[in-house]
């Protein structure tokens, strides 16, 4: 199953997302398909052996909308050491094996190869590498423009929006003046008077009109479109009432040019007019906002490095990020952003990681040590290996877990999607039920209707419906980001807040994960460095952190490591092997029970340790215990503050871990943990949170290991130790970059903030619709109240749109 976003052009509102929605869903091997209209993304699941990119295209294009895959770049590269035309053949032959490569071309003539490619299956640096391959050069010349077209694209729509707004005023307005003038005692000039030359009155109005009509033809063009293929939309009021308008007034006119001259007072080009004007201001400033909402995603592009200096045939040659491949060695100077990710094979220095982790302090780099493309080199001299490049570096996989989170939905937006796909339908329908009726049963003149009619289909906007959801979860996501707290989706981002108990892993989440040995207690004939020289040489094989700290206890002390065989790891239990000739078992009480093995007085010196927050090891050789290791994990300088902070929102804390009870408690009492978990084994951790979610509370999982994955996976909310492993992270709903625990509070308080605003932002959407439209159908008209004038309509359903916007920017405002 394919996951993939594709840029949908056309959308002017939340019924245009909605039936993009639906057409996508129809396609045969598609399994889920939402439109973001915020971002004007669609994100589709779906099988590629059944669905084609020309099948998504041909399904948008029915619906009215133009579907863009972002991914398919076209480039040209200079191409060095051509001979012939079956040189050229070779080039082209070889890049047209690489997977992403749609077309290829070589011009023999002017040495330039044209290639078009899908940027999420192969990059520039794969290309180069092809061409190379084949006996070629690409010329060190070749500049790689880096923009961000979406940027562009967006910042020329903003700049259309305002020009069009300008020259549409400079219609309107006179318009307006010359319309309403006479209602209000204004003397106009004879010659267009209403009482001495209506014709002229109507006429000079026809011309202001007409280039306002001209100027705003795309609202006719889109939304008669969509009416007519069956899914109207916002524009397809704006036409429709503005149509309506203007070819009244045509009527009114012809009627004067009839001598007909009752009818100057019944032209309604000002209406229509003024509308298409507001709506469009409305239209710019949304723009504007929508804008400002995408910030953190343009933050975090911005940090990109556009060239790196590489290391190729031994010279240091800069060439555009695009083109780094995995095993280059890149060179960072003193205050240079780092190129990709890799590991430091030379130097050291200290590395900014602030854009990553939200965390101030530089951090210590040496050989051996991970740095992250976009972090900032300090005051050192690096090289370092490229181990991750282009759509696969940090920064990227950042990027687009952000970019995932802002194109999903909440739950909460359900309820306004369902509304959004019927809503314009119904407006139609109201407005023509609402100005037939008063003209049939109201005894009520056209014009009366008429103003009826315009008003419901202006007045009703689903805009603010359609931007209430997204907007808030755009600007909530993209807060989180900043604050190194990475919110995969929608849905996760709503449950959060309601968590009420948080279960820890132990060990590298509460504690450092870090452990060192801090006791052996013999029982027996051998020595403490026999005994340790046995340990460390079994949990050389093992990975556990535990053994980790016993193995480098020995290094320190420059003990000799055995050779072992028959190793065994007993998951939740210990380890077995040969070791100089003996059988050795390392591990905790269970492990020594299943063998029968008497602990003896041991066991009371255990349960001391253990107190302590110490974790005992028994080691028994040839079935005889013969001595016991205690590790001890320090606790974390955060955990403590963290579980605070939660307790102080009504939250409860439990930890789970694999080691015995005391130790366990011991821990918890450090940290103030209101449930312990102990001695639970790997595969049962998620069957602990099963447990706890049996009375209907929402459970959060935070750890960070490959063995907490399915437990992060069954929690309501995994939240993942950016530290940890790819497994752990990739199983998680939320990712704390900087692995620090004061986080958790942080997108729990952030999830709350962020449902408050979408909250706030439904009720203003619907209660503005649902006040709107019977105030429009002339309600308040029947109590003697005012009939609401369609220019004041179309005035209210910007100002809806642009109000929504402006209340999900106050999230911006959010403290950590």
């Amino acid at each position: 199953m394919t996951h993939k976003d594709f840029k949908i052009e056309g959308m002017t509102c939340a019924a245009c997302a909605k039936a993009v929605e639906r057409v996508s869903k129809k396609i045969d091997g598609v399994s889920e398909a939402t439109v973001n209209y915020t971002t004007e993304k669609l994100t589709i699941d779906y099988d590629d052996t059944k669905v084609t990119f020309e099948d998504l295209e041909k399904a948008v294009d029915k619906a009215g909308y133009k579907i863009v895959n972002e991914d398919i770049k076209n480039e040209s590269f200079k191409i060095e050491g051509m001979t012939c035309a079956a040189c050229a053949k070779a080039v082209e032959r070889s890049v047209k094996k690489l997977k992403g490569t749609k077309e290829a071309s070589v011009n023999y003539a002017s040495e330039k190869l044209n290639i078009e490619f899908d940027d999420s299956l192969t990059n520039e640096g794969e290309i180069v590498n092809a061409i190379v391959k084949a006996g070629y050069k690409v010329a060190k010349e070749k500049e790689v423009k880096v923009q961000d077209t979406d940027k562009d694209s967006k910042e020329k729509e903003r700049k259309a929006l305002w020009n069009r707004f300008i020259f549409s005023a400079i219609f309107a307005v006179p318009l307006l003046i010359i319309a309403m003038g006479p209602m209000v005692g204004l003397k106009l000039p004879s010659f267009i008077n209403p009482d001495v030359n209506p014709l002229n009155f109507a006429l000079l109005q026809v011309a202001l009109v007409v280039p306002v009509l001209a100027i705003g033809y795309k609202f006719f063009l889109v939304g008669f479109k969509t009416l007519v293929k069956g899914n109207p939309n916002m524009d397809s009021l704006i036409a429709i009432g503005t149509s309506a308008a203007f070819l009244y007034g045509i009527f009114a006119a012809y009627q004067i040019a009839q001598n007909n001259q009752h009818y100057v007072h019944q032209l309604y080009f000002e209406s229509a007019a003024v509308i298409l004007t507001l709506i469009t201001l409305g239209k710019y400033l949304e723009s504007v906002t929508k804008g400002k909402t995408s910030e953190a995603i343009k933050k975090l592009m911005g940090l990109k490095p556009k060239n790196a200096t590489v290391i190729r045939n031994g010279k240091e040659v800069i060439i555009p990020i695009e083109e780094v491949m995995v095993g280059d060695v890149v060179l960072a100077k003193p205050g240079e952003k780092l190129a990709v990710d890799g590991v430091v094979v030379e130097g050291s220095t200290s590395i900014d990681e602030s854009m990553l982790t939200g965390e101030s302090l530089p951090v210590e780099k040496n050989v051996g040590s991970n740095v992250v493309g976009a972090s900032i080199n300090k005051n050192g001299f690096i090289k370092y290996k490229a181990t991750k490049v282009g759509k696969d570096t940090a920064l990227s996989q950042i990027i687009k877990l952000v970019e995932d989170a802002q194109g999903s939905k909440a739950p909460i937006a359900k309820m306004a999607d369902i509304i959004s796909g019927y809503f314009v339908p119904v407006v139609i329908s109201l407005a023509l039920l609402s100005g037939l009726g008063w003209y049939f049963l109201g005894g009520k003149s056209v014009m009366f209707s008429l103003t009826i009619f315009i008003s419901v289909l202006v007045i009703a906007c689903p805009c603010a419906l359609g931007l209430a959801t997204p907007t808030a979860i755009m600007v909530g996501t993209g807060k989180g980001a900043e604050n190194g707290v990475l919110i995969k989706s929608g849905e996760a981002l709503e449950t959060a807040y309601k968590i009420k108990t948080i279960v820890f892993d132990k060990t590298g989440t509460i504690t450092e994960g870090k452990p060192k040995l801090t006791d052996i207690i013999i029982h027996g004939q051998f020595t403490e460095e026999y005994i340790l020289s046995i340990a460390a040489s079994a949990e050389k094989a093992s990975e556990h952190p535990l053994g980790e700290a016993i193995v480098q206890q020995a290094i320190n002390r420059d003990l000799k490591l055995y050779d072992i065989s028959n190793f065994k790891a007993i998951s939740g239990h210990g380890i077995e092997a040969k070791i100089d000739n003996k059988e050795v078992s390392l591990g905790n009480k269970k492990l020594m029970k299943e063998k029968d093995l008497n602990l003896g007085e041991l066991e009371e010196k255990s349960k001391v340790l253990a107190e302590e927050g110490k974790t005992p090891m028994y080691i028994a050789i040839d079935n005889q215990i013969v001595a016991i290791i205690a590790v001890a994990d320090t606790v974390k300088a955060s955990s403590k503050e963290a579980i605070e902070r939660l307790h102080n929102m009504g939250i409860k804390v439990a930890m789970i871990t694999g080691d015995n009870k005391r130790t366990a408690e011991a821990i918890a009492k450090q940290v103030g943990i209101d449930i312990v978990l102990a001695e639970v084994l790997p595969e049962d951790k998620a069957k602990e949170v099963n447990k706890l979610q049996k009375d209907g509370v929402k459970v959060a999982m935070v750890g960070d290991g490959i063995n907490d994955a399915p437990a992060l996976a069954q929690a309501d909310i995994g939240i993942a130790i950016g530290s940890g492993t790819d497994v752990a992270i990739e199983s998680a709903d939320i990712v704390l970059m900087r692995s620090d625990l004061v986080d958790v509070a942080t997108a729990i308080k952030l999830s709350k903030k962020t449902i408050q605003n979408i909250k706030e932002n439904l009720l203003w959407a619907f209660g503005y619709n649902t006040l709107g439209i019977p105030v429009a159908m002339g309600v308040l008209y029947i109590f003697g109240g005012p009939l609401l004038n369609p220019m004041i309509a179309a005035l209210a359903m910007s100002f809806s749109s642009v109000s929504v916007l402006a209340n999900a920017l106050r999230l911006k405002r959010f403290k950590a």
